[in-house]
């Protein structure tokens, strides 16, 4: 069940939405933290990346009673991103925003596909324990049609980055049936730390997510390929011409080869071959970082399906590192979730 809720969301003399938004906390580096600091006082980075979770406390009750951030009425919320992949194609992708229960894994309700670690979880829970406040929504994808459509009229939110153009409405305020499981495409850690919260606060029930119908025709998984400094032992290839994207590829010494493998699944199938890895989602970067001499070799690998991970998640098995990228990530700060 989606449910809806009171948004917190930024008032127009805050200043420009461009400014005051950011990615999600886990793909920020410390000098992109600085920046988008920087840009404002009032930039969602200061909550979601704060020098202690007291001082995000802090500034969130400011920002309230200030008027930097307005409650909504409750509501549901459509949010739409345009964007060109790494294939450089053009796509849309739409989700609904609301709150949705969180269940430990175990009730089936919420699969995972990767494994967390403990640290992240740690950092998040004290956050969440300080600010009250779901600050980042989790991305969750659901079979079947959406069940609304997106409001004829113009945007509440409008925010065009120069890479990704994200809009976003307000919908009626009505719980939304949407069929399970759900699986995680990103936030497990955002998504296990609500659990243990609400095993601490049995109230805050709920927690913030934008579903994404597997039918959304701008539902994309991308490859990461990998880079390695050292290849371990050659798997048996054949050399080719070029990477043909219908095959795992190996590319070294300005060669192609093609890997044959029986894993359904090519991160799994790469890591026989080494224990360190770089990733990107360019195949022409990790080819240029082999012809640099930095590396010895690459690995061009195929994207496994909207399918395949949902059959992962439904067996209880998790995937490697970096075996999805779900492009692009949900905007930080357009929203926030009040637990």
């Amino acid at each position: 069940m989606l449910s809806p809720f009171r948004a917190l969301r930024y008032d127009a003399s805050a200043g420009e939405l461009a400014d005051l938004v950011a990615p999600p906390y886990d793909v920020i580096g410390p000098q992109e933290r600085e920046e988008l600091a920087a840009r404002s006082p009032h930039n969602v980075v200061h909550l979601t990346l704060p020098e202690t979770p007291e001082a995000a406390a802090q500034a969130l009750a400011a920002w309230r009673a200030e008027g930097v951030l307005r409650e909504e009425e409750p509501a549901l919320w459509w949010v739409e991103q345009t964007y060109t992949g790494p294939d450089d194609i053009e796509r849309t992708r739409a989700g609904i925003a609301g709150g949705i229960d969180a269940t430990p894994y175990s009730a089936g309700e919420v699969l995972p596909h990767e494994r967390t670690h403990e640290g992240p979880k740690e950092g998040r829970l004290k956050l969440l324990r300080a600010t009250e406040t779901q600050l980042e929504p989790i991305f969750l994808l659901y079979e079947g049609d959406p069940p609304v459509s997106r409001p004829d009229r113009d945007p509440d939110l409008d925010l065009d980055d120069g890479q990704v153009h994200t809009r976003v409405w307000r919908l009626p305020a009505e719980e939304l049936e949407l069929p399970g499981p759900l699986l995680i495409a990103d936030g497990h850690h955002r998504y296990e730390t609500a659990v243990a919260y609400r095993q601490e606060h049995p109230e805050a029930a709920r927690t913030f997510a934008v579903l994404v119908s597997t039918r959304s025709p701008g539902l994309e998984i991308f490859p990461t390929h990998r880079v390695l400094p050292d290849l371990e032992r050659d798997p048996d290839a054949m050399m080719t011409s070029n990477w043909d994207r219908d095959s795992l590829a190996l590319y070294k010494q300005g060669n192609f080869f093609r890997v044959e493998s029986d894993d359904e699944l090519d991160a799994r199938e790469v890591d026989r071959y080494g224990s360190e890895f770089e990733y990107t989602p360019n195949a022409q970067e990790a080819i240029d970082a082999v012809d640099s001499g930095l590396y010895e070799a690459a690995f061009l690998v195929r994207a496994p399906t909207v399918k395949q991970v949902a059959q992962f998640a439904k067996r209880g098995e998790t995937m490697p590192q970096k075996s999805t990228f779900f492009y692009p990530k949900l905007t930080s700060g357009l929203l926030l979730f009040p637990v």
